[in-house]
């Protein structure tokens, strides 16, 4: 529907999505337009097979709590239609804040080829004025508004703040698969951005993480440019982690300053 308000997701829907959903139904209503949301388990951006076999398929849930929280539709595609071949699905030129931060790019090889691949055909298929991302997934906004960008389109991406249940965990898809056990050790990682925020220089600030980490099977726990990704320099900074706990991979960040 061009000239809607979008929202692409993943499906397996929480209260996350649904704070994105009733940002892009907000922005719509202002703008006379309608709130899409798009539900693709997308597979060429998983590393692992089994990880996508395993990623939540809850269609129905997912489709009410789309209605509930404002959409006008919801565009459930099959792989055939958002891929049914390369010239009508390209990979785009990536952007350099999706192979140089050595963050997810260097973690999940692979994966920002099939995030891009994947926005960049739902952006052509719906052709929205305006796209609501959230922020958890930090370098995956980067990388979008920079494709974006890069590619010419018209569409504005717009960033909306983490949610957290009541203990400070980010709100995940992937949170079902922790165990009560797990989940306490998972706390672990909104601690470290607090206590990161409390550091003086980005140094010390991973430090800070590093240590309050401890527990976790920790992937990368940095300070970066909340732009670009690269080393933190003189304007706005970001604190991002991605570690494991169990089976179970999660991400979070938030602002920092020193």
């Amino acid at each position: 529907m061009p000239g809607c308000v979008f929202v692409p997701t993943m499906g397996a829907l929480h209260e996350g999505h649904a704070a994105l959903i009733r940002k892009g139904a907000e922005l719509a209503r202002h703008r006379g337009r309608a709130c899409i949301v798009s539900i693709f388990v997308n597979p060429t951006q998983f590393n692992e097979r089994s990880d996508f076999e395993r990623y939540p398929k809850t269609l129905e849930a997912d489709v009410a709590l789309c209605r509930e929280a404002g959409a006008e539709a919801v565009f459930a595609p099959s792989v055939e239609v958002m891929y049914p071949d390369e010239r009508s699905a390209p990979v785009p030129v990536l952007p350099r804040v999706a192979v140089e931060p050595g963050l997810e790019d260097r973690f999940r090889p692979g994966h920002f080829a099939g995030v891009c691949q994947v926005v960049l055909r739902l952006f052509r298929l719906v052709r929205p004025a305006a796209a609501v991302f959230g922020e958890k997934d930090w370098q995956q906004l980067r990388v979008v508004a920079a494709m974006t960008r890069e590619q010419g389109l018209p569409i504005e991406i717009i960033g909306h703040e983490t949610i957290r249940d009541p203990d400070g965990l980010a709100m995940s898809s992937r949170n079902r698969f922790l165990s009560a056990v797990e989940r306490e050790a998972a706390l672990a990682i909104p601690r470290a951005l607090h206590a990161a925020r409390r550091a003086r220089t980005a140094t010390e600030a991973e430090t800070a993480m590093a240590g309050v980490l401890s527990g976790v099977d920790v992937e990368y726990a940095v300070v970066r440019d909340a732009q670009t990704l690269a080393n933190v320099g003189n304007g706005p900074a970001r604190a991002l982690i991605a570690a494991r706990v169990g089976r179970t991979r999660l991400i979070d960040n938030a602002a920092w300053s020193p």
